[in-house]
């Protein structure tokens, strides 16, 4: 038999090993903790699935609701996801092409300030997200196997492919545990 790919198992399952310290910023740790082990290629899909069934259980009522003054609401925390995931999977996607140039940071206040998401329904919002998490899934499936190594520079800081899936995964469950925590408003 020849020798499988660095990521695949002798019965075909995909198995992803955690991104080593040193392949992302430090702060970025909290996210890659969130995510369970297990293959990313079926994570990713199952993840997203659960927080749009969960995002799904929004009244219209509940849409704008901030926990506290000056936090964003819940139209406004759906879309800095999107926008995350889209900055992340374009980071990505640049390092694994071989491109060494560095990436610069984002505000993430400034990108939710003038989006505008309160104006925008939580439905439509989350069209824009699962046609994000859609893109993301497919770029990563089709991710050469030389790719998920590869680091790059973000932000300042040393990033690799294999983090930056990780980080779109735990970013997003982050954010949907504070949903869930701080908003009250949905039973995941």
């Amino acid at each position: 038999m020849d020798a499988l790919p660095q990521h695949m198992t002798s019965d075909d399952e995909l198995t992803f090993a955690r991104p080593a310290t040193g392949t992302y910023g430090e702060y970025y740790h909290r996210y890659i903790a969130l995510v369970p082990d297990g293959d990313l290629h079926r994570l990713l899909p199952m993840i997203f699935d659960a927080n749009f069934r969960a995002l799904r259980t929004i009244t219209s009522e509940q849409e704008r609701f901030r926990y506290a003054a000056g936090k964003w609401s819940i139209r406004e925390s759906v879309g800095h996801i999107a926008d995350a995931e889209r900055v992340f999977t374009y980071r990505a996607m640049r390092i694994a092409r071989g491109d060494t140039t560095p990436l610069p940071s984002f505000d993430e206040n400034a990108f939710v300030d003038e989006a505008s998401y309160d104006d925008i329904p939580l439905e439509q919002i989350l069209g824009e997200l699962m046609a994000v998490h859609a893109s993301t899934i497919l770029l990563f499936e089709n991710m050469a196997d030389s790719a998920w190594n590869r680091i790059g520079t973000a932000s300042g800081n040393p990033i690799s492919v294999r983090a930056l899936a990780y980080i779109i995964a735990g970013h997003e469950l982050h954010h949907m545990n504070v949903l869930r925590e701080r908003y009250g408003v949905m039973d995941f």
